[in-house]
């Protein structure tokens, strides 16, 4: 399983991915080298570029243990493909908690001096971090990455954190408990349909997973949060070719 798991990781290139494979093999015996030597085919898989990537991680997670902040600059694309800075290659400024790996991608969990919160940035494009000699921001008591994690959905963004109530039929239960876990408070609601009431991050990621169910599964409350996705769907239908 960690031999499947190193060779079809996206944020692990196709080369660390061998070296890695490689030497987990090597921990067990020869016979059973043979056996684990296989040929591992992951379907539509992009592989990360970033040779960074792991530096990245290790250096973080030092940061985490030392309790010191880091700084780094934030990457992405250009309309040409070409990695550019974020602002103007502005110096980011955290206080690191806890590195999460959620959906493939790694990503560091900490205090931010910029935006004044909580906030969670992708390892691959984190770049030039360093450790920092000023003490980290004390983590909050009340902080917990797997509740972080659920609240901020996918953690492309974050947006007010709010508990809305969800109308869903009876077989998407599964995809319920997959994104917010079996302690989610449900209730049956009709013989077809039940009642969910998650905390989530009001954001783009957040009605744009309830927009796939095709109505199958429906913001009832607050109104603000219906209001907004009837917005969406309302740009979505009225606009024009770009």
């Amino acid at each position: 399983m960690l031999i499947d798991a190193v060779s079809s990781s996206r944020f692990i290139t196709q080369k660390k991915s061998q070296v890695l494979a490689k030497k987990l093999m090597g921990l067990s015996n020869e016979h059973r080298q043979k056996e684990l030597k296989r040929n591992i085919y992951a379907a539509n898989r992009v592989k990360s570029r970033s040779k960074s990537l792991l530096y990245t991680v290790d250096t973080a997670n030092e940061a985490i243990t030392k309790k010191k902040k880091i700084t780094f600059n934030y990457t992405e694309y250009s309309p040409e493909k070409k990695k550019v800075y974020r602002h103007d290659g502005e110096v980011y400024i955290l206080s690191p908690y806890a590195l999460f790996w959620n959906e493939d991608y790694y990503y560091i969990v900490g205090y931010s001096d910029k935006y004044d919160n909580i906030s969670a940035f992708r390892a691959d494009r984190v770049a030039s971090i360093a450790i920092s000699d000023e003490k980290a921001v004390k983590k909050p008591a009340d902080f917990s990455v797997e509740k972080y994690s659920t609240e901020v959905f996918e953690m492309f963004d974050t947006g007010e954190i709010i508990r809305v109530k969800l109308q869903c039929r009876n077989e998407h239960m599964k995809y319920i408990i997959d994104r917010f876990g079996e302690d989610i408070e449900t209730e049956i609601a009709t013989d077809a349909t039940f009642y969910a009431y998650p905390e989530v991050a009001l954001s783009p990621n957040f009605y744009s997973w309830v927009f796939k169910f095709a109505g199958e599964i429906r913001i009832l409350s607050p109104v603000k949060t219906v209001n907004e996705l009837t917005e969406m769907a309302q740009k979505l239908i009225a606009a024009e070719t770009i």
